[in-house]
């Protein structure tokens, strides 16, 4: 074979990628769970399958760091991964009314700003302007993966821990405040080079 094509191809299937399609895999596998929201079993199933899908989140990007894996397509996919997630995830609890009342406003929020942010970074990158991930940003993603896993487990979880909905309510509320910190942070950092933008 070709070591040259070999060179080219490899990039594609890095550990680091690899975790990062697992994820992808992961979302319609999580919602097909989540459709039958009264069966204990199927419950736990999504909730196991979401824990797995929210370590690769940490996971490939610390490989990435770690073994020189960091790539172009791994640098897309992530973040998509990331957001295509938790999209599913809240409509999916909104859907079997997991999510309701005001609650539905955090995850409005949440849902919101992933769009506004992924505007912002699409229109920043053809400026070649790159907007860097804050501590704040971080911690509001780590919040949002523990509120969104508590309210997977749903009320087949309120049989092992009592209050389990109630949590994740109040861990979404949290995270939908960071976010529209969050939002406006990177607002603020992007807004003057959309003004300024010549064209």
């Amino acid at each position: 074979m070709n070591p040259v094509l070999t060179r080219r191809r490899s990039p594609a299937w890095t550990l680091a990628n690899c975790l990062t399609y697992g994820r992808l895999v992961a979302v319609p596998v999580v919602v097909a769970l989540l459709y039958w929201p009264t069966e204990p079993g199927a419950r736990f199933g999504a909730l196991g399958v979401y824990i797995l899908a929210a370590i690769t989140d940490y996971l490939d990007g610390y490989v990435a760091r770690t073994y020189d894996q960091s790539s172009a397509l791994g640098r897309m996919l992530d973040p998509i991964a990331d957001k295509l997630l938790v999209a599913a995830c809240l409509l999916m609890l909104a859907a079997d009314n997991t999510i309701h009342g005001w609650t539905l406003w955090a995850a409005i929020v949440i849902l919101c700003r992933e769009i506004l942010v992924s505007g912002l970074r699409e229109y920043l990158a053809e400026l070649k302007v790159g907007v860097p991930v804050s501590k704040v940003a971080k911690w509001k993603t780590t919040v949002q993966l523990v509120a969104i896993g508590f309210l997977v487990a749903g009320p087949a979880g309120e049989s092992i821990l009592p209050g389990t909905v109630w949590t994740g309510a109040v861990l979404l509320w949290l995270a939908a405040a960071l976010t529209l910190y969050t939002g406006w942070d990177y607002m603020r950092a992007g807004i003057k080079h959309v003004i300024d933008d010549p064209r």
